[in-house]
């Protein structure tokens, strides 16, 4: 087996992990009729005692990234840094919305199919909308997060693409956490949002790598 295949059997290997992990995650959503997890009632309890005004207005504006038209003006910005030529950034853009657009597809489908509620509206420190697992902001950044690594990955030096790597994670990971802090989802919707995106992506690498076209890992 060549080396390619096998970094490709890796990705698919590590791909079908995170969304078994996904799926345990979403059984025992299931079993419990989406009443909390352990851990999520302990989270839920430290963000209402732990709320300045300050700290909330912060939290609401990194949550606010993690929605509406930016999360897909940041993609097309990935597609267009990762091709080359108009005709190359055109494929990209193209390739780059299709997984974000298709992850989301399977992401309010899945929030429709385990239906769970959120918490108490009272708690709330922003608006939401629709049910919980998984969260919507979390997945959607976590997607955007690994389409622009790969994106600078294929293009820029070793050292500026690690340095941007870990400044998109740390964005999607602070997205996601907003949502719990601002008491819109329980800590396992965002563990299920991070799981899926993870998964969804590494599927996606996978497909390209067997189709010829360089992909990194997400």
């Amino acid at each position: 087996m060549t080396s390619t295949a096998l970094g490709r059997n890796r990705l698919l290997l590590l791909a079908c992990v995170l969304l078994a992990l996904f799926a345990a995650l979403g059984a025992a959503v299931s079993v419990r009729h989406g009443a909390p997890l352990p851990g999520d009632g302990a989270a839920h309890t430290w963000a209402l005692g732990h709320r300045p005004p300050e700290a909330e207005a912060s939290a609401r504006g990194i949550t606010a990234t993690g929605g509406g038209v930016g999360p897909y003006l940041l993609a097309v910005a990935a597609g267009v840094i990762a091709g080359r030529g108009v005709g190359g950034r055109v494929l990209a853009v193209v390739g780059v919305l299709g997984v974000l657009l298709a992850g989301q597809f399977l992401r309010t489908g899945l929030m429709e199919l385990f239906a769970r509620p959120r918490p108490a509206p009272a708690d709330w420190a922003a608006a939401a909308s629709g049910y919980a697992f998984p969260s919507g902001h979390t997945t959607t950044s976590a997607l955007v997060a690994g389409l622009l690594a790969w994106a600078v990955a294929r293009r820029a030096a070793p050292a500026t693409a690690r340095t941007a790597c870990a400044l998109v994670v740390c964005w999607a990971a602070a997205v996601g956490l907003s949502r719990v802090y601002l008491v819109v989802h329980w800590a396992s919707d965002v563990l299920g949002g991070w799981l899926l995106a993870a998964g969804w992506l590494g599927l996606c690498a996978h497909v390209a790598a067997r189709r010829g076209r360089p992909a990194a890992a997400p």
